[in-house]
């Protein structure tokens, strides 16, 4: 069964977080088009992301093996066994939808955090030679990357590249894993009060569609 991972990184509930309210309208239209995919969601203030110790690690990217990983303590063990699963997580995914607001031009902490945990060679990376640079496993299979972002400032096309430095990096660094498609949805413009914000939703939700009609899925055959 295909699936879709809905990320959030956002400590406010829903109703009061642009990007995870944009993200629910997200999730809720794709699943009405495409009722096959099951949806997984992690919440990146809920779920223990671990910091990566360098015991966990023989090599640059790859995490210990399985008798290495049983030579550590206990707790550590369990760290071990988290990264891991987080990174089986996301390869098994099909689109993956990133909810996050904009935070001193990049996002929160935590996202960082996860994106070290799932960037693991010979998992979503390898490195061909020694010294190259890695290349991409996650290029088996369309996946879509789709990432909704919230802003108070409504930031003109000009210079978005030079602030969008979170985005940017988001894009970057799942291409590098093999994602090939990026989607943006920007709420851009919540600015500071209730009614600067829920227009900022309402063209945010606007855009919804047209993005859904852009994500190449994989089609299943069914026998």
């Amino acid at each position: 069964m295909r699936k879709l991972l809905y990320i959030t990184v956002n400590s406010k509930p829903e109703y009061l977080s642009s990007s995870k309210t944009v993200g629910r309208s997200f999730i809720n239209k794709f699943i009405k088009q495409y009722p096959d995919f099951t949806v997984e969601e992690l919440d990146l203030y809920k779920t223990h992301i671990p910091r990566l110790e360098y015991q966990y690690f023989q090599s640059r990217n790859c995490i210990i093996n399985e008798d290495a990983t049983n030579d550590l303590p206990q707790k550590e063990q369990e760290e071990v066994h988290t990264i891991v699963n987080l990174c089986n997580q996301f390869v098994s995914a099909d689109i993956y939808v990133i909810a996050a607001p904009m935070w001193s031009l990049s996002f929160p902490a935590p996202l960082k955090e996860y994106i070290d945990c799932i960037v693991q060679s010979n998992r979503t990376i390898t490195f061909p030679e020694k010294g190259s640079k890695p290349q991409g496993l996650l290029n088996d299979k369309p996946r879509t990357v789709i990432y909704i972002q919230s802003s108070g400032a409504d930031i003109p096309f000009v210079v978005r590249p030079l602030l969008n430095k979170g985005l940017n990096y988001i894009e970057d660094i799942t291409k590098s894993m093999g994602i090939k498609q990026f989607e943006r949805l920007l709420v851009d413009g919540t600015g500071t009060t209730e009614e600067e914000r829920l227009n900022a939703i309402k063209r945010a939700h606007d855009n919804i569609d047209n993005i859904i009609n852009k994500i190449e899925i994989n089609e299943v055959m069914h026998v």
